[in-house]
């Protein structure tokens, strides 16, 4: 698969994160580990999803996710084990709007539907990308070296969801990225009735 040259995650993103998400961030560490804990398992269930559903279709999907998953479990593995050394009990939380907010806008044709879902694919990587750097020089020592180490892989994740995207539509996806970067600026920007690591102000 021919990647595209250095699409960056700046230009892709209509906005970068407020400060009033990171503030409440420094307030509510627990609360960020733990969804970012949640964040890492459904970026692997997810891909997990689209070797079951895509598998014989498009085989090179379902390499590109089975390794997608693995990097994504061994991130979940390494957050529990920063919850668990800073005494931080993993529980459920409540699912953000971001993601939710995001399918709502994906189109129900079988083309619509598999391109719109790999470019929300993008999106939550993208931002995911943006967050860590954004966050990493308010952290302690052990939290931004983590953090600045998953930026790599965030990247790459990012620009395989969006390179599919690009592959298995029939035209060009410009105009479908643009309706999905306006919501998403909407999700960030706006206030959030409770805090995630997606969530708005």
């Amino acid at each position: 698969m021919q990647y595209f040259n250095q699409t960056t995650i700046d230009n892709f993103l209509l906005c970068k994160t407020p400060t009033g998400w990171i503030e409440r961030a420094l307030d509510h560490m627990d609360i960020l580990l733990l969804d970012h804990a949640h964040c890492e398992k459904k970026a692997a269930s997810a891909a997990i999803s689209y070797m079951y559903r895509k598998s014989t279709e498009y085989p090179d999907l379902l390499l590109r996710m089975s390794k997608i998953a693995r990097e994504e479990l061994v991130h979940f593995e390494q957050v529990l084990s920063i919850l668990k050394n800073r005494n931080i009990a993993y529980r459920l939380l409540s699912e953000s709007r971001y993601v939710k907010t995001l399918k709502q806008h994906v189109r129900t044709s079988a083309e619509g539907h598999l391109v719109d879902s790999l470019i929300v694919g993008a999106f939550v990587e993208a931002r995911s990308c943006e967050r860590f750097g954004a966050i990493a020089p308010f952290l302690d020592d052990e939290l931004k070296k983590f953090y600045l180490g998953l930026l790599a892989s965030e990247q790459r994740h990012f620009t395989i969801y969006l390179n599919f995207a690009h592959q298995f539509s029939t035209e060009d996806i410009a105009k479908h990225i643009m309706r999905f970067a306006a919501v998403e600026r909407e999700l960030i920007t706006s206030k959030d009735e409770e805090f995630r690591f997606h969530s708005g102000i």
